[in-house]
């Protein structure tokens, strides 16, 4: 009996059977038959949807596979999902700047894991006159490019993106979150933290909702999530403290700002960078 309500094409199907069953049965039949029917029903109710805006709101780092592009992603957005440094995924599929990319097209997640081995020989290997002559112009850039940096944003250059109190800090721990949670009210200003570039306006990102994501140099991007209306379009340019989306509940149970900083594609804790109120 157990074999044939299981073979059945669906669960109406099989609660027919059962009534009809019923009516010829043993008590202790009619017991196992009720037990049958309750598991069904609490597999059957399980709503996927509830899990996946939990587990892809804070995913893990993924260093293998690929991406296919779909329809409104950027390369910013892709590496953002994935926890990713843009600048590592441009290189390791050949993409250059401005970073332009199609649906369809396959982004290559996979991470050199010899790297360190290659670097290493490669002196030895080599004359030393070529190490020479290839290295001043890429010390002299990292150079400026981490003055730029420490005068900017590691000193006092952010702004905070919502007037409304802290509800949900960051934490890498169980339950993760890789920004800050800023209550408020439908409709309130978000503001951009730093001036800085729009890589991303959309909402292709499971779990924030209407995005945003800022480009302010080559190593920090900034994230703004569960907007209602996002009042700014990738390309523009915005300066600190403009408004550039409202605050919304979209991608969440309650009207928030989801604020994120990363540096090299790595979350870091705006905390440590956002001036004390």
């Amino acid at each position: 009996m157990i074999f044939v309500i299981m073979q059945g094409s669906g669960v109406d199907k099989v609660l027919d059977f059962m009534k009809i069953a019923l009516i010829n049965m043993s008590d202790c039949s009619k017991k196992i038959l009720f037990l049958i029917t309750c598991l069904l029903t609490v597999s059957c109710s399980h709503d996927p949807s509830r899990v996946t805006v939990t587990d892809l709101r804070s995913p893990p780092k993924v260093t293998k596979g690929q991406h296919i592009v779909h329809s409104g992603e950027t390369l910013y957005s892709i590496a953002w999902l994935y926890s990713r440094d843009f600048r590592e995924l441009a290189r390791k599929n050949n993409i250059r700047s401005p970073y332009t990319i199609y649906p369809g097209q396959k982004i290559n997640l996979s991470i050199q894991r010899y790297g360190a081995v290659t670097a290493s020989v490669a002196p030895v290997s080599r004359p030393k006159k070529t190490v020479v002559i290839s290295n001043p112009p890429v010390k002299k850039h990292t150079a400026k490019s981490a003055a730029q940096k420490s005068t900017s944003f590691s000193s006092g250059g952010w702004q905070w993106p919502a007037s409304g109190k802290i509800i949900s800090a960051y934490s890498l721990q169980t339950p993760v979150n890789k920004g800050i949670d800023i209550g408020g009210k439908l409709g309130e200003p978000v503001k951009a933290a730093a001036s800085g570039e729009v890589v991303y306006a959309g909402s292709d990102l499971s779990g924030y909702g209407r995005l945003i994501i800022l480009k302010h140099n080559s190593s920090y991007l900034s994230a703004y999530a569960h907007n209602r209306d996002l009042l700014v379009n990738e390309g523009d340019s915005v300066k600190a403290g403009q408004k550039i989306a409202e605050i919304g509940s979209t991608g969440t149970t309650e009207p928030k700002l989801h604020f994120e900083i990363r540096r090299d594609g790595k979350p870091v804790d705006p905390m440590g960078y956002l001036p004390g109120r």
